[in-house]
C-alpha cells in the first residue's frame, strides 16, 4: 500500500501540462470516481489496524498535494489565455438596471384615496368571500333580488351563503355593525361578477365605495363631496351632473357624469358625442339599511357612492380594452411611469 502511495505521488509531482484540456483529463485520472487515488481510498479497507493511522494520513497528505497540484495547473493556463477574452474594460460605465413601476390601476387607486383622505376620509378593507348578510341581506337586497342571480354572482358550491363579494358595500356593513357615527370611510378593492370578459367588462375588477354617516347629512353634502372629487381627479374645469337612477341600498339614488375630460364637453368619440361620461352611482343611504346595522335611522342620515377603478383609470389614460389590465404585459404597463 504504501509502494502505491510514493508511485501515486512520483507521478503526480512529475506531471506536466500544455494546456487546460491536459489537466482536466489528469484530474479525471488521479480525483474522479474512478480515478487512482479514489482506487487507493478503497484500498484502505484491507490495510492492518495497526498501519491505518499512518496510511491514512499519508492518502490524505497525497489528495492534498494532487489537488494543489491541478489548482496551480489551472491558474496557470487561466493567467496565459487570450486577453480580450479575460480582461475586463473597468472604465466602462455600469449596465442601467431598469426601474419598474406602478400598476396603472395602484396608481388611480392612490389617487383617489389621497383625494378623499384630505376631507377626513379614512380607507377600510374587508374579505373577499362574504356571506349573504354582508354581501346583500344587509345592503337591502331581497332573496328575489336579480342581482342575486347565478349570471351576476359567484357563490361557493359547498355553501350557497357563501359568495365571492359583488361589491366592497359589503366593507361598509362591516364598519356600521362595528361602530357607531359619525362614519367617514372609503373601501377600495377586488370584487367579482359573473360575467363574460370583454373589452368593457370582467370577471374581476375594483371598485371605490364611500360611506358618510352622522346628523343632519344631506344630499347636497354627497353632491359638494362628488362635485370635489371630479375636479381633484379630473381638474378644476370639470362639472358634474346627476341622473335619477336605483340602487337597492340607496334612496334617492343618483348617477353622476362628468364633462368629458377630452372635448371639455363638446362632443368628442369617447363621450360618444354626448359631451358627459358616466363615472359612478351614488345616492343617501336608506333607511332601512341603517336599521340592518344597528344605526338609528331617525337620529343619523348618509350618503353612500360607489365608482369602479378601471373606468377611472380608462378615462384617465384614454385606454379603450379593459383586458389590457389584467394581461401583465410589460409593453402596456412601462408607459405609466409612476416610480416604486
Amino acid at each position: 500500500m504504501k509502494n502505491k502511495i510514493d508511485e501515486l505521488l512520483n507521478e503526480i509531482e512529475a506531471f506536466t501540462a500544455n494546456s487546460k484540456e491536459n489537466v482536466e483529463e489528469f484530474r479525471i485520472k488521479i480525483l474522479s470516481k474512478k480515478g487512482k487515488l479514489t482506487a487507493l481510498f478503497e484500498d484502505f479497507k484491507t490495510v492492518e489496524p495497526s498501519l491505518r493511522k499512518e496510511v491514512g494520513q499519508r492518502l490524505n497528505d497525497l489528495k492534498i498535494k494532487a489537488q494543489d497540484k491541478i489548482n496551480h495547473l489551472k491558474e496557470k493556463f487561466g493567467s496565459t489565455a487570450d486577453a480580450s477574452e479575460e480582461l475586463m474594460d473597468l472604465s466602462l460605465p455600469a449596465e442601467t438596471i431598469a426601474l419598474g413601476s406602478r400598476h396603472p390601476l395602484s396608481i388611480i387607486r392612490n389617487q383617489i384615496v389621497d383625494i378623499f383622505s384630505k376631507i377626513g376620509f379614512t380607507v377600510s378593507e374587508g374579505p373577499e368571500i362574504e356571506d349573504d348578510w354582508h354581501n346583500f341581506t344587509a345592503l337591502n337586497t331581497p332573496a328575489d333580488h336579480p342581482a342575486r342571480d347565478m349570471q351576476d354572482t359567484f357563490y361557493i358550491q359547498e355553501n350557497p351563503d357563501i359568495v365571492l363579494r359583488t361589491q366592497t358595500s359589503s366593507v361598509q356593513v362591516h364598519i356600521m355593525e362595528g361602530g357607531q357615527p359619525p362614519i367617514r370611510t372609503i373601501s377600495p378593492g377586488r370584487v367579482y361578477r359573473n360575467e363574460a370578459i370583454s373589452a368593457r367588462a370582467h370577471c374581476q375588477f375594483h371598485q371605490v365605495e364611500g360611506l358618510y354617516i352622522d346628523k343632519k347629512v344631506s344630499f347636497a353634502d354627497l353632491k359638494q363631496t362628488l362635485l370635489y372629487f371630479s375636479k381633484e381627479m379630473f381638474g378644476e374645469e370639470t362639472k358634474i351632473r346627476l341622473r335619477p337612477s336605483f340602487f337597492p341600498f340607496t334612496e334617492i339614488s343618483a348617477e353622476m357624469d362628468i364633462s368629458c375630460p377630452f372635448c371639455k364637453g363638446k362632443g368628442c368619440n369617447i363621450c360618444k358625442g354626448a359631451g358627459w361620461v358616466e363615472i359612478l352611482g351614488c345616492g343617501m343611504v336608506d333607511p332601512a339599511v341603517l336599521q340592518n346595522c344597528k344605526i338609528d335611522s331617525t337620529q343619523y342620515s348618509g350618503f353612500a357612492f360607489g365608482m369602479g377603478i378601471e373606468r377611472i383609470t380608462m378615462l384617465k389614460y384614454q385606454v379603450k380594452d379593459l383586458r389590457l389590465f389584467f394581461e401583465n404585459d410589460v409593453r402596456f404597463l412601462k408607459q405609466f411611469k409612476s416610480v416604486i
